[in-house]
């Protein structure tokens, strides 16, 4: 009997996909405890919070969740599993960043805006590390794709709407809106831009270097 013991690319797939989940929510968090306003989407988590309590984590599930169940219904389908994944995934990872000790939000304006940067940047990195994976865009990319093929306009009018509808109720609700949000909303896109392809060279190259590895297999009924 041989059983092989070599990493096999679904493992591949599932560890870069929640691993980028993982570093976009620290991203996530930092721009938060920055307090210098965070992403449209954030700001609508955050302003239910306010009003209604629970966690911000559960409210990017409840909202997640939501947007899914309207894109299955626009679209007739059901979504990836990658997006309940993700869904679930990141509204865990948010509130357990959010409890860590040492995230705290600086005192001086400079020391602000650093983390603001920093977290920008790790959340960018992050987002193209998950989507590498390709496992299924987020509840959130999933109603952009769905709006975008049933209105046939184009990706970047249906997302500014998108964007500019959350943050205005989000900021109705209280969440916080300030530099951080231009900064966000100006800096993501080019950030991604970078980003993904730089992380799916990274994946696609490592998983040529698992096809071209040795595969350890073990014999039982060798001597």
């Amino acid at each position: 009997m041989r059983v092989q013991t070599s990493l096999d690319h679904p493992m591949l797939k599932w560890s870069t996909f929640f691993i980028g989940l993982l570093i976009m929510s620290l991203g996530i968090v930092m721009i938060i405890k920055a307090d210098l306003g965070a992403s449209p989407w954030d700001v609508l988590h955050i302003g239910l919070y306010k009003q209604i309590g629970l966690t911000i984590g559960t409210w990017s599930i409840i909202v997640g969740f939501f947007i899914l169940f309207l894109s299955s219904f626009l679209l007739k389908r059901l979504p990836q599993i990658g997006a309940f994944l993700n869904m679930i995934s990141v509204g865990i990872f948010i509130d357990m960043f959010m409890m860590v000790p040492f995230l705290v939000t600086p005192e001086t304006f400079t020391g602000k805006i650093m983390m603001l940067l920093l977290g920008l940047l790790i959340n960018g990195y992050g987002m193209g590390i998950y989507i590498s994976a390709k496992v299924g865009a987020g509840p959130r990319d999933s109603l952009m794709l769905a709006l975008t093929e049933i209105s046939k306009w184009k990706v970047q009018y249906i997302r500014l709407g998108m964007e500019i509808t959350v943050l205005t109720i989000g900021w109705l609700l209280g969440g916080p809106v300030f530099v951080g949000t231009l900064v966000y909303c100006v800096g993501i896109g080019y950030i991604a831009g970078f980003a993904l392809p730089q992380c799916q060279k990274m994946h696609d190259g490592l998983k040529r270097k698992l096809d071209k590895a040795p595969v350890i297999e073990a014999n039982h009924f060798s001597n």
